[in-house]
């Protein structure tokens, strides 16, 4: 059974950060260590919100404790999500490197959540330079939307495939070695369409599905979750993982969708994460 140390904010009532990660995670079958970055009553578009931010001082204590007990070298994986600030970034990274002292094959999974088209930046001053200049360099897997994409290799718009892969690979050549990028619209995408694409050192590969007409608060956070988990058990190949992680994602997406929540319905809709009812052709695009 893979172990992945889940360092994301939590909500009490809805799902984002941790509350959208932890639960598909254990579901699909891995074991789940989560560390709170901030504990909030709700996620932040309902424009209120109640509770606590965690300083990097327990958010350390916490990662210290867990190595007090001997077991960082079970860890398979690091996650982390949205960083309230830089602070709570080299927090995240010396937990990283606590990892990697005693699992040296443990991966860094990163989600560099900063913002997303027609929002831009909703994230601290400094936290987008923090990801692009120190954690980027420093993971094994990130998975940006489009628009993170285009900022973290410095692009004001990447509108074909090939424009695309090009700010992939210069992302890559900057340190990690498989990049997800989410939220995909190139000049081949349909307009009731979104597009996954995933490359590594094997290749690139894209996974089309039907766009749902609406916005979805942590559905970011699912996506990374889910396709951290599957390839962690496709042993790193990088296709099926795709391909499943479409599947699972899209199903839960259309079951909130059809029953008209706002927050992810994970609960009503874990099957799809086991045993999706949708499947999507994934295609090798070079």
């Amino acid at each position: 059974m893979p172990t992945v140390l889940s360092i994301q904010s939590s909500v009490a009532y809805g799902h984002a950060g941790n509350s959208a990660a932890v639960f598909p995670m254990q579901r699909m079958g891995v074991d789940v260590w989560p560390v709170i970055t901030v504990h909030f009553s709700n996620n932040t578009s309902y424009g209120s919100w109640r509770g606590p931010l965690l300083t990097p001082e327990n958010i350390d204590d916490v990662v210290t404790g867990i190595g007090e007990r001997e077991v960082l070298d079970r860890v398979d994986a690091v996650l982390s999500g949205y960083q309230g600030a830089p602070e709570v970034g080299y927090s995240i990274l010396r937990a990283v490197e606590l990892v990697r002292a005693q699992n040296p094959d443990a991966l860094y999974c990163c989600d560099p959540v900063m913002g997303d088209v027609g929002r831009g930046f909703f994230v601290k001053p400094g936290v987008p330079e923090f990801l692009r200049d120190q954690v980027v360099p420093r993971a094994d897997l990130v998975t940006p939307n489009h628009w993170e994409l285009n900022y973290l290799t410095g692009h004001q718009e990447t509108t074909t495939l090939p424009q695309i892969l090009a700010a992939v690979d210069e992302l890559r050549a900057r340190g990690p070695r498989t990049v997800l990028v989410t939220s995909v619209v190139s000049d081949q995408t349909a307009a009731d369409a979104l597009d996954m694409l995933a490359v590594d050192d094997t290749g690139a590969w894209l996974v089309t599905t039907p766009r749902l007409d609406r916005v979805f608060t942590g559905s970011g956070d699912l996506t990374t979750a889910a396709f951290l988990t599957e390839y962690l058990a496709a042993a790193g190949k990088i296709a099926p993982a795709l391909g499943r992680t479409a599947g699972e994602v899209y199903g839960v997406l259309k079951h909130t969708t059809e029953v008209g929540a706002r927050e992810l319905r994970l609960v009503e809709a874990q099957d799809e994460l086991v045993a999706p009812s949708h499947t999507f052709e994934v295609r090798r695009v070079r």
